[in-house]
């Protein structure tokens, strides 16, 4: 850390003027932004925009992701002193030009109008040139964050890690539930799924719709390098969208989640598995299903900050 930096910065989030480099203020004071990122509207010149969909109001069990993306900004303020471990010397902070682009913004009263408008916001924030990196929120964030991206790029590969599929038939328009975003998404074609794949599951699905699924048990066998190898390959020189629901995470690495399921990947294990990814044509991604109510200790938004660390130096790998 550089102490005189120390010593004087503080309220990086409104008063630093580059959007490229380190930040040292005190973790424990100032405005709290995603890594001291400064917040703003203006995507002029922005490499990628951190975004937080504080919706949770299509949940199957315990509710309070809203306020995930709060928490995991608040988590981060340990992480710009020095690039993340494990990159080879890789700094995304110093590379890219990130922004905090803050919350979208929505009536809570109108649910049925939350997926136009997340589409409609991550459409913006694409259409400026920039990519997106999103906190959520539950998982139902994802299939209009899917049709944005899709409208941009085509048919995405995704890379889902989770504990459940979120693949159960859900044929109605007019339902927005998280357990059924990858359904709605296959049929709509966003997805390719010969080149999609899912990671740490370990609940039951009747019909995985042709995603490969590298289940929990698989990952801790055979190792979290080897799962992420046979992940890449199956992407190949697809465009890429990878999304982390937490979950994915065993209950003792991630308590504060909506639906926890016991035997997940550890916190090392997510780690190995995302650096492992390195060469995927990442062009967007999320980290899902932050509850603080139930996060013992804010070790899950801890999990969450990190993840979505390693999301912008996937995205920033193959652009160097």
């Amino acid at each position: 850390m550089a102490l005189e930096d120390a010593k004087n910065e503080v309220d990086g989030a409104f008063t630093r003027h580059d959007l490229k480099g380190a930040a040292f203020e005190n973790t424990f004071s100032g405005a709290v932004s995603f890594l001291r990122r400064r917040y703003t509207k203006d995507l002029a010149g922005v490499d990628v925009a951190v975004t937080g969909i504080p919706f949770d109001q299509a949940v199957t069990n315990r509710p309070g992701t809203r306020l995930g993306p709060r928490a995991i900004r608040e988590a981060s303020a340990l992480q710009p002193y020095d690039p993340p471990y494990g990159w080879e010397g890789y700094a995304p902070l110093e590379a890219l030009a990130i922004a905090d682009y803050g919350d979208m913004a929505f009536d809570y009263a109108h649910t049925a109008d939350v997926p136009a408008r997340i589409e409609a916001h991550i459409g913006g924030i694409l259409g400026a040139g920039a990519a997106a990196i999103t906190l959520g929120g539950d998982h139902s964030i994802t299939l209009p964050i899917l049709r944005a991206h899709a409208a941009v790029h085509g048919p995405l590969a995704l890379i889902q890690v989770d504990a459940h599929t979120d693949t159960w038939p859900d044929d109605d328009p007019a339902r927005i539930d998280h357990g059924t975003f990858c359904y709605t998404a296959v049929k709509e074609g966003l997805i390719d799924v010969a080149r999609s794949s899912h990671i740490g599951i370990r609940t039951v699905v009747e019909d995985n719709l042709g995603i490969h699924i590298h289940d929990a048990r698989e990952l801790h066998e055979a190792g979290a390098a080897q799962v992420a190898a046979a992940v890449k390959a199956r992407a190949g020189n697809a465009p890429v969208y990878l999304s982390f629901d937490i979950d994915g995470l065993d209950p003792a690495f991630a308590p504060g989640t909506g639906t926890p399921v016991w035997g997940g990947l550890s916190s090392g294990q997510a780690a190995i598995l995302l650096r492992e990814l390195a060469g995927i044509t990442l062009v967007g991604g999320d980290v899902v299903e932050v509850s603080p109510p139930f996060d013992t200790a804010g070790i899950t938004a801890v999990a969450g900050a990190h993840v979505a660390m390693e999301l912008l130096c996937l995205w920033g790998w193959t652009r160097r």
